[in-house]
């Protein structure tokens, strides 16, 4: 039997992860071992990073295209904004660690009027709207969300 192709462990993951969250790499090896699928830490890792995995609060989870959306952007918000702040252009928004990334990805997939924009560090992302009152408005949008 030949080991499974990258692209066989793929969609394994994304199979897997499509189903919910998996709390760590290891429960995640765990879980293709019982596929009949054998991979490696380092591998698995790099496989995470290619599809675009990061860990949340439940765990890995799959942040893509095809999942975001007016639900996803909830979604993202609950799971990652910790606070706001607004001032002139500008909303910054903090995140735990390595929180910035999903949110500015559902953020930016969501297309918000106004929004020209993100950036995302590892806690931190900033939004730059077109003007202080869209700022102003992006704001309380957010907010409404999170109601």
């Amino acid at each position: 039997m030949h080991p499974p192709t990258r692209n066989q462990r793929h969609l394994a993951i994304t199979a897997l992860l499509d189903q919910g969250p998996i709390p760590s790499q290891d429960a995640l090896v765990q879980a293709l071992a019982g596929q009949g699928i054998d991979v490696q830490q380092a591998t698995l890792s790099r496989d995470l990073k290619s599809l675009g995995a990061v860990k949340g609060p439940g765990g890995y989870q799959l942040v893509t295209i095809q999942r975001l959306g007016a639900e996803a952007l909830t979604e993202a918000l609950s799971d990652w904004m910790i606070s706001m702040s607004v001032g002139l252009n500008q909303v910054v928004l903090k995140t735990p660690p390595g929180g910035a990334q999903p949110l500015a990805i559902a953020l930016d997939s969501a297309r918000l009027p106004n929004m020209l924009g993100t950036l995302a560090g590892d806690d931190t992302v900033l939004c730059v709207l077109k003007d202080e009152a869209a700022a102003q408005e992006f704001g309380l949008t957010l907010q409404e969300i999170l109601q």
